[in-house]
């Protein structure tokens, strides 16, 4: 659980922005995203792949 304490002298949107921060370093909303709906098992596997790809294409040198 994330939690953000607000300083005295700190305004709201300043708050706001190192909760969004903490949050998205420990991966709560990518984790979110990730179980809204199931993935079957071979949908799964077909993201990771082209994933794989990507990542792949990006590191071999042009």
């Amino acid at each position: 659980m994330s939690e953000v304490i607000i300083h005295e002298d700190e305004n709201f949107e300043r708050a706001l922005k190192r909760f969004k921060k903490k949050c998205e370093k420990a991966g709560i909303l990518s984790d979110l995203r990730k179980h809204r709906h199931y993935e079957k098992p071979s949908e799964r596997r077909k993201r990771k792949m082209n994933a794989a790809m990507r990542k792949n294409r990006r590191t071999r040198p042009a």
